[in-house]
């Protein structure tokens, strides 16, 4: 069983003290680093601490959840919003929090949340700065692009990544680049079962020009050019599956 570290951060010193005594007793690998009660007490912790996870209420004085990781853009720490409010669902995937808790917490939720982390965290360790290797290598083949006059056919194995450009997306390849009138989400479609991974809002990656996966910064992929792209914390899991 690894250590994951973390910090509790609830306005409420009540609820703080009982997901501590959960976490506790439920979860004996968290080690709880601090606890903090608002954003500005929050950003103090993470200067000294690097925790693991960070169990966060979305509602606090002078600020929320929200405006607290605006502040932490390059975080390295996996997110857990823990709130009485559902309608933060759909905002907490979009902050990228990696699960998200109901009040009351029911303890089989929390056990769930701690052992996905876990996960994570086991795989991180042993992928570290090591060259990666794929489960399967991306089955050959093409793809067609539209173009002004007509369409341009590309070998999937030689893109590298694709980069979302508004409602365009840039397509990144061996020796050059393309700017195609689709969005990201359509290639991601097109290219799911080519190997290719959605690592970040803006990144759709060809897992087999992943080299190394490096846990700073919220996690990051080398790829074979030398270009390294963030990992969206959410999204760790989904990259990670790709390789052994």
């Amino acid at each position: 069983m690894i250590t994951i570290t973390a910090l509790i951060v609830d306005d409420e010193a009540n609820s703080r003290a009982i997901l501590h005594n959960y976490l506790k007793k439920y979860c004996p690998q968290v080690q709880v680093l601090g606890e903090a009660g608002s954003v500005a007490k929050t950003l103090e912790l993470l200067q000294i601490h690097e925790p693991d996870i960070v169990f966060l209420d979305v509602e606090m004085p002078y600020g929320n959840a929200f405006d607290l990781l605006d502040q932490v853009p390059e975080r390295s720490f996996e997110t857990v919003f823990v709130t009485a409010y559902d309608q933060y669902a759909v905002d907490a995937l979009n902050a990228q929090a990696t699960y998200y808790l109901l009040k009351p917490i029911a303890i089989d939720d929390l056990i769930k949340a701690v052992r996905h982390i876990e996960h994570i965290k086991e795989r991180e360790s042993a992928l570290q700065n090591i060259v990666l290797t794929p489960k399967s290598l991306v089955v050959e083949g093409k793809i067609t692009i539209p173009t002004q006059d007509g369409f341009e056919v590309l070998e999937i194995s030689k893109i590298l990544y694709c980069q979302a450009d508004d409602n365009y997306t840039k397509i990144f390849l061996t020796h050059t680049e393309k700017l195609v009138s689709k969005t990201l989400k359509h290639f991601e479609e097109m290219l799911s079962e080519q190997g290719f991974a959605r690592i970040h809002k803006s990144f759709l990656v060809n897992t087999s020009c992943v080299t190394r996966y490096r846990k700073g910064k919220g996690g990051s992929v080398l790829l074979s050019n030398g270009k390294e792209l963030m990992v969206a914390p959410s999204r760790k899991s989904i990259l990670l599956d790709f390789f052994k």
